[in-house]
C-alpha cells in the first residue's frame, strides 16, 4: 500500500475463537491500528464482489440468463451438432447469472445432454460428419465443423490421407454405429490419425462414451469462441 500498489488481507473469524475476551481485544486493537491510516477500506466479501464487477464488467455482451426461449436456441441451437433440442432443454431449467459464461451454459447443455436417452444421445453423434468425409468435400459441413477441421488441416490433405481417413471412417461407422468424433482443435492431423487407428479397436460402449465426451468438449471449445468474440 505504501509503495503504491494496494493490497488486500482476508480476516477469516470463527466465533469460537475470536469470541474469547483474549482474541476479541487483540482483534479490536488490530482494527484500530488499521483505521488509524488513511486509505483503508474494510468491506465486506459482497462489497468486494460488488467492486470488482463495477471495475471489471464483462467482456461479453452475450446474457444468456436475460434471453427469450427463442433467441437462447438462436445463439446456442448449433453448439451441439445439429441438435436444437439440448439447447431447448438447457433455457427450461431456468438460467441465471452464473449461466452468463461459456462454462456456464456449458455446464447447462451438457446436463441436458447427459440425461437424455442412449437414443437421443446416439442422435447427437450421427449428427455429425465424418472428418474430411463427403460433405466436406462438398463444402456442405456446418460453420462450426468447417472451421474446426480447417483449423487442424483436413481441408489440406494428400490424396493418400483422404483415402486413409475415409478408409478409417467406413471402418468406425461399419463397427460402432456412429462417426469417429474427436474435438479437432485439441489434436494436429498426425495425432487424429493416431487417435482414429487406436479408438476403432475399442469395444462400442467405451467408444460410445469417448465419442459422447468429445461431443461436450467440442461444444465447450465452441462456447468459448463464442463468447469470446
Amino acid at each position: 500500500g505504501a509503495a503504491g500498489a494496494p493490497k488486500m488481507l482476508s480476516i477469516g473469524l470463527h466465533c469460537r475463537l475470536i469470541g474469547r475476551p483474549g482474541r476479541a481485544a487483540a482483534l479490536r486493537r488490530v482494527i484500530q491500528y488499521m483505521q488509524s491510516h488513511e486509505g483503508v477500506w474494510f468491506a465486506t466479501r459482497l462489497e468486494i464482489a460488488e467492486h470488482w464487477a463495477k471495475e471489471n464488467p464483462a467482456v461479453s455482451n452475450i446474457r444468456p440468463s436475460e434471453m427469450s426461449g427463442e433467441d437462447f436456441v438462436s445463439e446456442f441451437g448449433g453448439i451441439f451438432e445439429h441438435s436444437p433440442w439440448i439447447a431447448e432443454g438447457a433455457h427450461a431449467l431456468e438460467l441465471g447469472p452464473t449461466h452468463d459464461t461459456a462454462q456456464g451454459v456449458h455446464q447447462a447443455l451438457a446436463r441436458i445432454f447427459r440425461v437424455a436417452s442412449e437414443e437421443k444421445r446416439l442422435g447427437v453423434l450421427t449428427a455429425h460428419p465424418d472428418l474430411a468425409g463427403k460433405l466436406a468435400a462438398a463444402g456442405k459441413l456446418t460453420a462450426e465443423s468447417t472451421s474446426e477441421q480447417a483449423g487442424a488441416g483436413l481441408d489440406m490433405l494428400t490424396d493418400e490421407e483422404r483415402t486413409t481417413f475415409q478408409d478409417l471412417n467406413a471402418q468406425y461407422v461399419k463397427r460402432h454405429g456412429f462417426p469417429f468424433i474427436i474435438a479437432v482443435r485439441d489434436h494436429t492431423k498426425p495425432s487424429i490419425m493416431e487417435a482414429f487407428k487406436q479408438r476403432i479397436r475399442n469395444d462400442r460402449e467405451a467408444e460410445f462414451s469417448e465419442a459422447c465426451r468429445q461431443v461436450e468438449r467440442i461444444a465447450e471449445l465452441r462456447l468459448e469462441e463464442k463468447f469470446a468474440a
